[in-house]
């Protein structure tokens, strides 16, 4: 039984809790930390309302519970901006870590995580739970067999509202220290995944992004196209100005033998499967597709419940979880090249050095 503690208690930190009691056969929540204690106190009493026998110690000071429980995992799930000295004080004091999207803010905070994480022996891994949505582990699996063939481009589309009362409700949304914009946060996700398949290893952004309407100093939208070294070629669309609310995300493969589009609120629908061995393999696009299928509550899905099981066997098997530092780091570089490239009106080649506080001032008048 591994030991876990949850550091951070605001929006995200609910689906920690969540993961934390679906794994309680093999994790055991210790302790939760906020500086506003009593956020860490609401999510104490909902974990010990789920799971029987058990007191969870609360702390404001996460280098005070660090040292007096000694956890075997730290899950963070603070402002993005906090994320790398944290986790670099938790792997430095013997945790295995779970760290919240984005990771970090710059390229260079990302390397100083993964650098610890392999100093210390500890596993790193970033929340990217829509790589467990069953549609996507279909497409992945799809991919892995070579279903699509040579895959020609992809394309996520991020398309839902974060309005004036989601950025007022946390000053720090928005800002360039602490969290970057929709690119950095609500799309992340989408960018993830658009770049796992096809290929992981970008070599050149060109990006157009804007700050529209929300009151916050990053983009409120955002449009890249994402080269790849295998010649594929990626399209982003994000925006968190669609009216009235939330719409979709959405991922489209175009292979030479093969085309999957999944859709819903957030990329946990098929909406078009078509390959050339359907037939063959027996997932035809109607015997794929699910009208009935409902989208989750919210758009963070049922993922981390997943990628907690993931984490846990890689510890146990000693092998890297399924998004680590490095392969979280791939999305955030790609952002921070989106950013570089609107800074610059030029197209940026990967790997690049950069972190979005370089772009404060960016749109002000």
């Amino acid at each position: 039984m591994y030991t876990l503690s949850l550091i951070g208690c605001g929006r995200i930190s609910y689906k920690h809790i969540e993961a934390a009691i679906k794994n309680a056969d093999r994790l055991s929540l210790l302790a939760v930390c906020d500086p506003i204690i009593e956020r860490a106190e609401q999510r104490a009493k909902e974990y010990e309302a789920q799971v029987s026998g058990t007191c969870i110690r609360v702390y404001s000071d996460y280098r005070e519970m660090l040292a007096k429980e000694k956890p075997d995992i730290c899950a963070i799930a603070t402002e993005s901006g906090y994320h790398p000295p944290i986790a670099i004080d938790c792997l430095e004091a013997g945790a295995h870590v779970i760290c919240e999207k984005p990771m970090a803010l710059s390229t260079q905070d990302a390397d100083a995580m993964i650098a610890a994480s392999h100093r210390t022996g500890k596993k790193l891994a970033v929340c990217f739970q829509n790589r467990f949505n069953a549609p996507i582990q279909r497409a992945r699996k799809a991919l892995e067999q070579g279903r699509f063939g040579k895959l020609y481009h992809g394309m996520v589309q991020i398309r839902w509202n974060r309005n004036d009362a989601y950025y007022a409700e946390a000053p720090w949304r928005g800002t360039w220290e602490l969290d970057g914009g929709t690119l950095m946060n609500q799309c992340t996700h989408g960018i993830d995944l658009l770049q796992w398949m096809l290929g992981e290893d970008a070599v050149r952004v060109q990006a157009v992004t804007r700050r529209f309407a929300r009151p916050i100093e990053a983009e409120d939208f955002g449009s890249a196209i994402v080269e790849f070294k295998n010649g594929a070629v990626g399209i982003i669309e994000g925006s968190a100005l669609v009216y009235p609310k939330n719409l979709n995300e959405t991922l489209s493969l175009f292979g030479e033998k093969g085309t999957a589009v999944i859709g819903g609120l957030a990329v946990n629908k098929i909406e078009t499967w078509r390959f050339a061995d359907a037939e063959q393999v027996g997932d035809t696009e109607s015997a794929v597709l699910n009208p009935d299928e409902k989208d989750p509550p919210t758009v963070y899905g049922f993922g981390h419940s997943a990628l907690y099981a993931d984490f846990i066997d890689a510890i146990e098997q000693n092998r890297d979880p399924l998004i680590s530092g490095e392969k979280g780091k791939k999305a955030l570089e790609i952002i921070l090249a989106i950013y570089k490239s609107q800074k610059t009106g030029l197209p940026v080649d990967l790997p690049v050095n950069f972190s979005a506080i370089e772009m404060k001032g960016s749109f002000d008048a």
